[in-house]
């Protein structure tokens, strides 16, 4: 397991926001976007940082655009997250 990353951490807590905003559990969510029910947690966890693809995956799932899903980056220090 790897170890999760201040901005993969981050990026999990949106997606784990959104997702229970909706309505949604992690099976649901990994039904709509193919991804299975681990890697859903992985990601809301922080331990598995998801690539572009993943992304708009999830964004398509949530019914949501992928900005929003990094809408906190827009508040945070984006370079001290990717320092730790």
């Amino acid at each position: 397991m790897a170890i999760a990353s201040s901005a993969s951490v981050a990026f999990g807590e949106r997606v784990r926001e959104l997702r229970q905003k909706r309505g949604l559990t992690q099976v649901e969510l990994s039904e709509r976007s193919g991804f299975p029910q681990g890697r859903i947690s992985e990601i809301e966890s922080g331990t598995r940082v998801p690539n572009l693809v993943t992304i708009l995956r999830l964004s398509i799932a949530l019914d949501c655009k992928p900005t929003a899903l990094l809408a906190p980056f827009d508040k945070l220090n984006v370079t001290a997250l990717l320092r730790k």
